[in-house]
C-alpha cells in the first residue's frame, strides 16, 4: 500500500474488530533502540494493556498497522502488551532509556515524576475528549507537553480517547459523601487523590487484577474505563452497582510516548507520518468507545442485572469542590506544573462558556424532544 494513499485514507479506515484474550508471551530479552535491517526500522512499542483488550490493546495495535502502511513497511511498529516485553508500570522508563521505542499509556501512571504528567490524559471535572484536543493542538497543551516530557527524552503525542467514562464498581451502595471514608479503591490520577480526602483507600493495579481483587475483598471499588471495557473485563462479575458520570475522567486520552532521540532521527515526513497515524487514531478509538459502549451498557443492565446509579448531588458537589483544591495544589508543586495548570484551567473556562451553549445545551434539548 503506497504511503499517499495510505495518508489520504486514514481517517476512513474502519474500526478494528477486538481480538479475543489470550494469555500473553514469554518476555522477550532487552534490546536498546530500534533495529535497522536493509531500510527497514523495527520499532518496539510497550503498553499496559492486557493482550487482546478491546478498546485499549486493539487500538495500540491499530495504530502500529497505521505507522507500518503508511511508511510503506520502512517503520515497522510491532507491540507489546503487559509484561510482554516488561511490565505495565516499566514501561514509561524503558522509553526513555530507549529500550523500548514507543509507549502506549496514560500519563498520569507517570505523576510521581512529576504532577503535571495528570493534567494531560484525564482531569476531575476537566476536560472532554474534544476539549482535551482543542487545549493541546490549539490552546497551547503540546508546546507545554513537550518540555515536560523532554526532559525524559521522550516526544508525546495524543493517540485514543475513551470519551466520558463511568465512575466506578462497588460493592454497595454510596449514600453520602461519608461512605466513601475506608473504602479501599482502585482509581488512578488526580481522581485518586481526590477520594483520598473522602477518607478513600487508593489502591493502584493495572487493569487485569481489578477483578480478582474485588472477588477477594481486597478492594471495595474500582474504577476501570467505561461499558464496553468493564464488561470485557467482567467487572459485573465482581460487583452490581455502576455509577455514573466519570467526574475523574471526562476524557480520558492515552499518550503515544516515543524515545526522543528515536523522534529526532525520524525525517520530517516520517513524523508527519506518525503525527498523523496517531491523529487519525485518536477520533477512530473515539468512535469505537462510543458505539461499543452503548450495546455494552444495555447487556450489562438488561443480561446481568448491573444496577446503574448516579452519584447524587451531594457527592458530585463535594467531589467538584475537593477536585478543584487538589488541582490548584498541584499547580503549585513546581514552576512547569503551574504553568501546565494555568494553561488548563483558562482553557477549560474558555471551552465551558462554548460548552454551555452548544453541547450541553443540545443534549438537554434532545432529551427534551425525544425523551
Amino acid at each position: 500500500m503506497k504511503r499517499r494513499a495510505v495518508l489520504a485514507g486514514l481517517a476512513a479506515l474502519p474500526a478494528a474488530a477486538a481480538p479475543s484474550f489470550s494469555a500473553p508471551a514469554p518476555a522477550p530479552g532487552p534490546a536498546t533502540g530500534p533495529a535497522i535491517t536493509k531500510g527497514i526500522r523495527e520499532l518496539k512499542m510497550v503498553t499496559p494493556w492486557p493482550k487482546g483488550s478491546p478498546g485499549l490493546d486493539s487500538s495500540a495495535r491499530r495504530l502500529a498497522r497505521l505507522i507500518t502502511e503508511a511508511s510503506d513497511g520502512h517503520l515497522r511498529v510491532t507491540v507489546f502488551g503487559d509484561g510482554e516485553f516488561v511490565d505495565a508500570f516499566e514501561i514509561f522508563d524503558a522509553v526513555a532509556a530507549g529500550i523500548a521505542d514507543m509507549y502506549h499509556s496514560p500519563d498520569y501512571y507517570w505523576q510521581a515524576k512529576v504532577p503535571a504528567f495528570s493534567f494531560f490524559p484525564a482531569v476531575p471535572f476537566g476536560l472532554t475528549a474534544i476539549e482535551v484536543a482543542a487545549w493541546v493542538h490549539r490552546g497551547g497543551g503540546q508546546a507545554l507537553w513537550d518540555e515536560l516530557s523532554g526532559q525524559f527524552n521522550i516526544k508525546p503525542l495524543l493517540a485514543l480517547n475513551t470519551g466520558v467514562q463511568m465512575g466506578g464498581w462497588f460493592a454497595h451502595e454510596l449514600t453520602s459523601v461519608a461512605d466513601w471514608n475506608g473504602l479501599r479503591c482502585r482509581i488512578p490520577g488526580i481522581g485518586g487523590e481526590v477520594i483520598k480526602h473522602l477518607g478513600a483507600i487508593v489502591v493502584n493495579l493495572p487493569g487485569g487484577e481489578i477483578v480478582p481483587s474485588m472477588r477477594s475483598g481486597a478492594i471495595d471499588a474500582a474504577e476501570w474505563v467505561c461499558p464496553w471495557l468493564d464488561l470485557a473485563y467482567g467487572l459485573h462479575e465482581a460487583a452490581k452497582f455502576y455509577y455514573y458520570p466519570g467526574f475523574h475522567e471526562p476524557g480520558a486520552a492515552v499518550t503515544l510516548g516515543i524515545n526522543r532521540k528515536l523522534w529526532d532521527s525520524f525525517t520530517p515526513s516520517e513524523r508527519r507520518l506518525i503525527e498523523v497515524a496517531a491523529a487519525a487514531e485518536y477520533g477512530l478509538s473515539l468512535t469505537d468507545f462510543t458505539y461499543e459502549n452503548g450495546i455494552a451498557l444495555r447487556t450489562l443492565v438488561d443480561e446481568h442485572g448491573v444496577q446503574v446509579r448516579k452519584f447524587s448531588d451531594p457527592i458530585l458537589k463535594e467531589l467538584g469542590r475537593i477536585s478543584e483544591q487538589v488541582l490548584a495544589d498541584l499547580g503549585n508543586n513546581d514552576p512547569l506544573t503551574r504553568r501546565v495548570y494555568d494553561s488548563f484551567v483558562a482553557n477549560r473556562r474558555r471551552l465551558m462558556d462554548w460548552g454551555e451553549i452548544s453541547s450541553r445545551a443540545f443534549y438537554n434539548a434532545r432529551s427534551l424532544a425525544l425523551g
